[in-house]
């Protein structure tokens, strides 16, 4: 990696951890953030009883959180504030109690103010759970200190 690269990553990571210190949605879930990169980020949750429906499965909600969040920690990865413009999402297969949900966000545009991203969310088995798109808004301001 080179310099810039490097500067860059460490920023993703410097802005991860100053969005996850606040965020209490994320936290009350269970999510974790392992990873962060330039334009990507992956989160992590595991579905509990808790978070099932009445049919016994996770609630496509959460599982939209679990995308949705992913997209946040991606889009605001360059430490420019963006928030969501809108989101569609495919629910494919059901998660279920005890599944470890990863749910992975890649950029796929991002120009000026306006970003598109990709979201994948797999369980443990590596079966195909949802497919989310994101698109952003950037707005002003940044997340931490330049």
């Amino acid at each position: 990696m080179s310099a810039r690269d490097d500067a860059a990553q460490a920023l993703a990571e410097r802005v991860r951890d100053s969005m996850f210190a606040t965020d209490a949605a994320s936290k009350a879930l269970g999510m974790r953030v392992p990873t962060v990169g330039p334009g990507s980020a992956t989160v992590t949750m595991t579905v509990r009883p808790d978070m099932t429906n009445g049919f016994g499965i996770c609630h496509g909600g959460l599982i939209a959180t679990l995308a949705d969040t992913a997209f946040a920690y991606a889009c605001n990865s360059w430490n420019h504030t963006a928030v969501a413009s809108g989101f569609d999402i495919e629910l494919l297969l059901a998660g279920r109690v005890d599944d470890q949900l990863s749910a992975q966000a890649a950029v796929a545009s991002q120009a000026n103010r306006t970003g598109v991203y990709d979201v994948t969310v797999h369980n443990q088995r590596n079966e195909l759970i949802a497919l989310f798109r994101g698109r952003s808004a950037r707005i002003k301001g940044h997340l931490v200190p330049l």
